[in-house]
């Protein structure tokens, strides 16, 4: 009976816990298509997350190219299948690298600094006092988050999308000895539309991910600064773990047949 009880409290706990996400995300969709908006909190965070975020995303990328093109030749060097680089490294960074990479950067330096954030703002009664002054906490702090993370992160996969093929065709031209006309016109004859797309799509879902995982674990914070890193830590991991389950399904969709 003792075992019994524990799996059942941890359903319930578990059930708990995604009832308040999901009324937390009903709350949030809403507000940040109702008015009033607050477009200097927004124009702020789609600095944030946008600018401020651009290095880490750029590097990550680059080097993520490169290092597709260099593993790709290694194996297809053995088949005489070297001209299939510059498409393995189109496909691989646009639909799966720069997203996905993107998306882990941006969850741990954006996702922590939102949940410490606003979780400090929860434990010093800073938030409580945004209600008393007659301002919805939701609409003051968590919907222009929202709002910058789906309109930003896939500004910066497009961008990453671009470094990272960069970073391939430094590697095939300077390193392996491609030609580059060739190396440039084979990529351009592989790209696909849909490739990109589905990187852009998957870039939106990820960027409401790790914003509103971020607010909700700031915004249910307690406990003082031990909460607080407990918040913060939580966010990560929960956003690093979405996104590689949501990435999953985008693909399943997208690419199915």
């Amino acid at each position: 009976m003792e075992f019994i009880t524990l799996v059942g409290r941890v359903f319930i706990h578990f059930f708990e816990a995604a009832g308040r996400l999901g009324i937390f995300t009903v709350k949030t969709i809403y507000h940040c298509f109702t008015p009033p908006f607050y477009f200097k909190q927004i124009l702020s965070q789609l600095i944030q997350v946008g600018f401020f975020s651009l290095p880490v995303v750029a590097l990550t990328t680059l080097f993520a190219g490169m290092v597709i093109a260099l593993q790709t030749y290694t194996g297809f060097a053995r088949f005489s299948a070297e001209g299939a680089v510059s498409m393995v490294v189109l496909v691989a960074v646009t639909r799966e690298l720069a997203p996905v990479m993107a998306g882990l950067m941006v969850a741990g330096r954006i996702g922590a600094a939102m949940a410490a954030e606003i979780g400090t703002m929860r434990v010093t009664e800073q938030i409580d006092a945004l209600s008393t002054l007659s301002t919805n906490p939701f609409k003051y702090l968590i919907a222009p988050r929202i709002i910058a993370g789906v309109l930003m992160l896939p500004v910066l996969v497009l961008i990453g999308d671009i470094i990272g093929i960069c970073g391939g065709y430094l590697i095939g031209v300077y390193k392996l000895d491609f030609n580059a006309t060739s190396y440039l016109v084979n990529t351009w004859d592989f790209m696909k539309p849909m490739d990109i797309i589905s990187g852009l799509v998957k870039a939106s879902v990820f960027g409401f991910i790790i914003t509103l995982l971020g607010c909700y674990n700031g915004f249910n914070s307690k406990g003082g600064a031990q909460g607080v890193g407990a918040a913060t830590t939580n966010a990560v991991v929960s956003a690093s773990i979405l996104i590689l389950i949501f990435n999953y399904i985008l693909t399943e969709l997208f690419f199915n047949t």
